[in-house]
């Protein structure tokens, strides 16, 4: 089956790390493996879940007079 432009890279490409410099093989361009892991340590933290209020309209939004019409 031939890849198609959607499917990611399974090849490792030779890039410089934009981080330290360093040589590395890596699937994408990127911090290489151990940058990545200085940097989950460093600012990586635990995922927690961010609960939204219901929206409510503020006082000065009037409703559609369309849609009041008798």
């Amino acid at each position: 089956m031939e890849p198609t432009r959607l499917d990611p890279p399974t090849d490792l490409v030779e890039i410089t790390c934009p981080r330290c410099g360093t040589p590395a093989e890596e699937r994408f361009f990127g911090p290489c493996g151990s940058c990545r892991d200085d940097l989950r340590a460093s600012l990586g933290g635990q995922a927690r879940e961010i609960v939204a209020e219901d929206y409510v309209p503020k006082m000065n939004v009037t409703p559609n007079a369309v849609a009041l019409k008798d």
